[in-house]
């Protein structure tokens, strides 16, 4: 068993909203810009306008003998619950290597992606999921500090109970049931 890594709770879920200027360091007020219809952080100093976007959170749904791989999180939120291996996209990657990235830091597993399988809308939150099928290439895995374990389950093993999150349970759930017949199609949901 893996010890569990504990991060700063830095907002990431609920973000802090803009205080200052990031090209001057003023303070900044929420207001609508002249042909915008969205509050912005805008600066009375310099005018420049800064923009609060959804935060894209990449990952793979890895597969092996129509097992999947789940991740048990040894971070929060949602200690100790099982997810599929995906985090936060960074900058300079696209969506496919952010997802092989993060599958092979948090299940230390390497994967072939076989296609989009989903686009999930987080509005509270503001985060958008793009999580891709993927077949293991060999059946080991040496879970990172994000993962207390990572195993293969079957649909009648998932713990459905223990699932951290929503848009995972029903990705998983949508998965099982084009598994069998082997017709997989793009997955688009929001979670409210």
């Amino acid at each position: 068993m893996r010890r569990a890594v504990v991060l700063p709770d830095n907002g990431a879920m609920h973000p802090s909203p803009i205080l200052h200027c990031n090209r001057c360091g003023a303070a900044v007020v929420q207001r609508v810009p002249e042909g915008d219809s969205h509050p912005r952080a805008v600066c009375p100093a310099c005018t420049h306008i800064q923009y609060e976007n959804p935060r894209n959170i990449v990952g793979t749904l890895p597969v092996w003998d129509g097992r999947v791989l789940l991740c048990r999180r040894a971070i929060e939120p949602r200690y100790g619950l099982w997810t599929l291996p995906a985090g936060f996209m960074e900058l300079g990657e696209t969506t496919d290597q952010g997802a092989l990235r993060e599958t092979r830091e948090e299940a230390g597993v390497d994967v072939e992606l076989e296609g989009l399988y989903c686009v999930a809308n987080v509005r509270p939150v503001s985060q958008v999921y793009l999580l891709y099928r993927a077949r293991i290439v060999q059946p080991s895995w040496q879970p990172g500090i994000e993962t207390l374990e990572a195993a293969l389950f079957a649909p009648d093993q998932v713990p459905w109970d223990q699932i951290a999150f929503r848009t995972v349970h029903e990705t998983l759930r949508r998965y099982f049931a084009q598994s069998a017949d082997g017709r997989f199609t793009l997955q688009t949901f929001d979670v409210d």
